[in-house]
């Protein structure tokens, strides 16, 4: 008996969540856990037993971003239909719900649905917005009724069937990304914000009192550009203006049942 929704998600900017979270809502089930992997570097597993899961999880360069999916790694699943989710920046995801469902399934769960919604691009900046403002409340309101036809699909077949998700295999080759990091500028006073916020504790206190960052730690999700309360962390790549121009025409979600 399936008698709980339990939400996991990784999201820096928290894109994920909100998309993850109105699923939830449209499911519906009165008993819901939560579980955030964002800050979550522990390596205890994770056991989910009698769970309608929900996995949501960001896309970079059409795969699941590999943070994510090491953290995930910490999950058990028993008696889990699982619905999955990828977040990407109006791009493409390309492999990554295919990536995701054939993680999740060596973890022990049992794929029920998957859908790949739109997330504000971790690059996107005033003046060359890349998917701003999304998940919009449409997102917001197709992501619900997504979890209506999840549980409708759960209460009309007593074991979920293969269906089909787009993807392929073997997933798409990603290079080594470069080590770059967002940097301050001199509207920085340390609050310490973005210390709190890094997924990866990537930004620290020199012993200046100084904000400084582990470039090697950092994995670019610019989550400590978008909470600054002072706008003043930036990261300027060459990749926005082409995202910008290339990504401009709006996509929608697409969902898998």
């Amino acid at each position: 008996m399936v008698d709980t929704t339990h939400i996991v998600f990784f999201s820096p900017t928290h894109t994920s969540a909100k998309i993850a979270r109105a699923i939830g809502d449209g499911i519906g089930m009165e008993r819901r856990i939560e579980t955030d992997l964002t800050l979550d570097e522990s390596i205890t597993p994770i056991e989910i037993k009698n769970a309608l899961t929900i996995i949501a999880v960001p896309v970079y360069a059409g795969r699941v971003a590999p943070i994510a999916l090491q953290r995930i790694r910490r999950l058990k699943g028993e008696n889990a239909p699982v619905v999955l989710v990828a977040v990407y920046g109006n791009r493409d995801y390309e492999d990554a719900l295919v990536e995701l469902r054939d993680e999740t399934t060596c973890l022990g769960f049992t794929p029920l649905a998957a859908g790949a919604f739109i997330g504000e691009h971790s690059y996107s900046r005033p003046g060359m917005p890349v998917a701003e403002g999304r998940p919009d409340a449409n997102d917001l309101q197709i992501a619900e009724q997504f979890g209506k036809d999840c549980l409708k699909k759960l209460k009309n077949s007593e074991t979920p069937a293969d269906f089909f998700i787009k993807g392929n295999v073997p997933y798409r080759y990603v290079a080594p990304s470069t080590p770059a990091a967002p940097l301050c500028t001199e509207e920085c006073f340390a609050c310490g914000e973005c210390i709190e916020i890094c997924p990866t504790h990537a930004i620290y206190l020199n012993q200046e009192g100084k904000i400084e960052t582990e470039i090697a730690k950092c994995i670019k999700c610019c989550a400590c550009v978008k909470e600054c309360p002072n706008g003043a962390r930036i990261f300027d790549t060459p990749y926005t203006p082409m995202l910008h121009e290339k990504c401009a025409a709006r996509r929608e979600p697409e969902l898998f049942l």
